[in-house]
């Protein structure tokens, strides 16, 4: 294994803050595998920034009425906090609106344009008349082709995870006007991906097949077998990097094209305020690469990337690509627009000095092979019962101890104890984990060895033997504080904060875990005063979050009290598909044995059908006859007793709790469309 490692994660849009699905999915088991690497000795560059060039920073700044550049200033700054609040150890912490990330990316583009890597084509692309733009991608919303999800992306369904274009969407929208686009002629620079389909079969599905993650030698080899085919790496819009030709003038980079070069980017920065050599770390056989990723994030790291990387020929290649599924919030889907989710920054203010406690919460059960799910209830669990009960409370007693017996003094002790090996083996399943990415795994081996030493001390009871048998207990407590600075050595991937403070109560010097001793704590060594290194979560604390949540479900901002919560959002092209009319009442009666059941006879300009309404508790029939109403036509038939009902008529209700049908200002014709 090389020395040394260029461990990368994913750039986050700068168009909002991070929430726990970004921390459990990328930050923290990055930040863990980093900092576990540095243990071993190897030369870490662990490399991040904000993307700041994506798409949706410019439909943030289009509903906020400012720059682009307003966005990612303000949430640029709200994220780099974030992660170092976190402890996420970044050696390097940039963004791609730097002068340095601009330079690097145009020279990445002319070296494969001036070698002849690209294709220059001339295509139709949608063009928003209204808006008078070019249509990227992510401004196109449609039908997904392969699964039916409507809401698809003009490069990617959300839902089944394919790659797409826009021209494969059904349905396409425009995200900026709501107007379907229209086709208009444009020039743009092509990297035609099927030519790299051998090098990439190659290189992932025969040479990585036993060592990469399941999902993402699936997804690879997923695409692979439908056949690649070419991606524009140049774009029709006013916000991101230059495309560096005197006839390309007015378009930019693809985001995809210029992101992932901030990892080349931001090293070189970091190399020219540290005095490294960035070739060190991308040009040289002796380096590996690790990029730490989200799923939706595959096809760009696993496909597009690496085939710039193949093209430019001068970089080495990902040695391997974690990519993890999503985290659920409390049973439900993380979802910025609805606000369901934790705030990074907001934790951070609401549980103060408690990042650790967020860490092992998140790590524990992190979405390494599946989705996986946070509650509240579970985070206070894991935090009073393994934090406070298990781990706090070894540290706690033991430093206790041996303060009460020995003046805070390691007590003599006999070299020979079968228990130190319980050290060596959680250091060896430690590491072995972490080398293969199993951080849950990992995790739980360092608590087993926390649990190993409560037992340990609840078997032999010091607090016994002092009176009996003292030279057991010196040996017990001996034997106990060498698995404590064993825990503060093996805990700092992990929860480096609480790393941190057990180093300096136990005086002890950050050592490389390859050269870790037999014995941590001499005899005689001093330890300080023991302090809590967790406290207890109480009930209050998770209520007032679980409220928040709720209170986010039922919109406390809402100007009528009396007004229910919005129902989940919906995608523009959802919305159209249904057919509302105008209509008139022709005919309408009761409907037997069925108090609140009117039959409707209803003239819907394109024909006369029969619909069913729960609303004889407001109408007689009499006053419905000859009622222009609005009416959703294209409802799927269904049957009320025993009648076919063939539509919905559209009621709203009365402060005095009657119906109301919803009906035009003025009579119009039956048939016509409201949109």
């Amino acid at each position: 294994m090389s020395k040394r490692k260029l461990i990368t994660a994913a750039l986050p849009y700068a168009n909002g803050p991070l929430h726990i699905g970004h921390l459990a999915g990328v930050y923290i088991p990055a930040d863990v595998y980093a900092r576990f690497q540095r243990s071993q000795g190897r030369d870490v560059a662990f490399i991040g920034g904000s993307d700041e060039h994506g798409i949706p920073i410019t439909i943030r700044a289009k509903k906020e009425g400012i720059t682009p550049q307003d966005v990612v200033d303000k949430y640029h700054e709200i994220l780099k906090s974030s992660l170092e609040e976190l402890g996420i150890s970044f050696d390097y912490y940039s963004r791609t609106t730097s002068k340095k990330h601009s330079e690097v990316s145009q020279g990445f583009f002319k070296k494969l344009y001036d070698t002849g890597k690209f294709n220059e084509e001339t295509s139709e692309q949608y063009y928003d008349v209204q808006a008078q733009e070019f249509l990227a991608d992510r401004y196109i919303v449609g039908t997904c082709p392969n699964c039916g999800q409507d809401g698809a992306y003009g490069d990617q369904c959300e839902k089944c995870g394919s790659t797409l274009s826009p021209r494969e969407l059904l349905n396409p929208k425009s995200m900026l006007s709501g107007e379907v686009p229209v086709l208009k002629e444009t020039k743009n620079w092509y990297l035609p991906l099927e030519q790299y389909h051998d090098f990439l079969d190659q290189w992932i599905l025969q040479g990585h097949k036993a060592d990469w993650k399941p999902n993402v030698y699936g997804q690879v080899k997923s695409w692979l077998d439908q056949g690649l085919r070419p991606r524009a790496m140049t774009r029709d819009l006013d916000w991101g990097v230059p495309v560096p030709l005197d006839e390309a003038k007015g378009k930019v980079l693809y985001v995809w094209f210029d992101a992932p070069i901030g990892y080349i980017s931001f090293t070189q920065e970091w190399a020219e305020k540290t005095g490294k050599n960035w070739k060190d770390y991308w040009q040289s056989d002796s380096s590996e690469l690790v990029h730490f990723i989200g799923k939706d994030n595959i096809v760009f790291h696993c496909i597009i990337f690496p085939a710039m990387l193949k093209a430019h020929g001068d970089y080495i290649l990902p040695t391997n690509v974690p990519a993890f599924e999503f985290l659920n919030l409390e049973n439900d889907k993380i979802s910025t627009s609805r606000n369901w989710a934790v705030w990074a920054h907001e934790y951070l203010i609401d549980f103060k000095d408690q990042q650790d406690t967020l860490r092992y919460a998140l790590l524990s059960s992190a979405p390494e092979t599946k989705d996986n799910n946070f509650t509240w209830k579970e985070f206070q669990t894991k935090n009073n019962s393994e934090l406070v009960g298990i781990f706090g409370n070894f540290i706690n007693r033991v430093a206790v101890l041996i303060h009460k017996y020995y003046e805070g003094k390691i007590p003599t002790y006999s070299p020979e104890s079968s228990e130190l090996k319980e050290i060596v083996k959680a250091t060896e399943e430690i590491t072995n984990f972490l080398e293969h990415y199993e951080f849950r795994n990992a995790l739980s081996a360092l608590m087993n060895l926390a649990r190993f030493g409560n037992q340990y001390l609840q078997t032999n009871e010091p607090w016994k033997t002092i009176k009996t048998d003292p030279e057991k207990t010196a040996q017990t407590l001996f034997v106990s504080s060498q698995i404590a600075a064993a825990l503060a050595h093996l805990c700092e991937p992990f929860m480096p904060f609480t790393s941190k403070t057990l180093m300096a109560q136990f005086n002890l010097e950050k050592t490389l875990w390859t050269d870790l001793p037999s014995v941590f704590l001499e005899a005689g060594h001093q330890i300080e005063e023991p302090s809590l290194l967790f406290s207890k979560i109480e009930d209050e604390a998770i209520e007032a979050q679980i409220q928040k949540l709720q209170n986010t479900k039922s919109d406390n901002t809402k100007t009528n009290p009396n007004a229910k919560a919005m129902k989940d959002e919906i995608t523009y092209d959802e919305f159209v598909k249904m057919d509302i009319r105008t209509a008139t009442i022709l005919e309408a009666e009761k409907v037997e044995k069925a108090d609140k059941l009117l039959k409707f006879k209803v003239d819907t300009g394109i024909d006369v059908r029969t619909v069913v309404s729960g609303v004889a508790e407001s109408f007689t029939p009499e006053e419905c006859v000859g009622k222009q109403v609005s009416i959703l036509l294209n409802l799927a038939p269904r049957k009320i007793r025993g009648i076919e009902s063939q539509g919905m008529l559209l009621l709203t209700q009365k402060p005095d709790g009657k119906l109301a049908f919803v009906t035009p200002e003025i009579n119009v014709e039956n048939g016509m469309e409201i949109n």
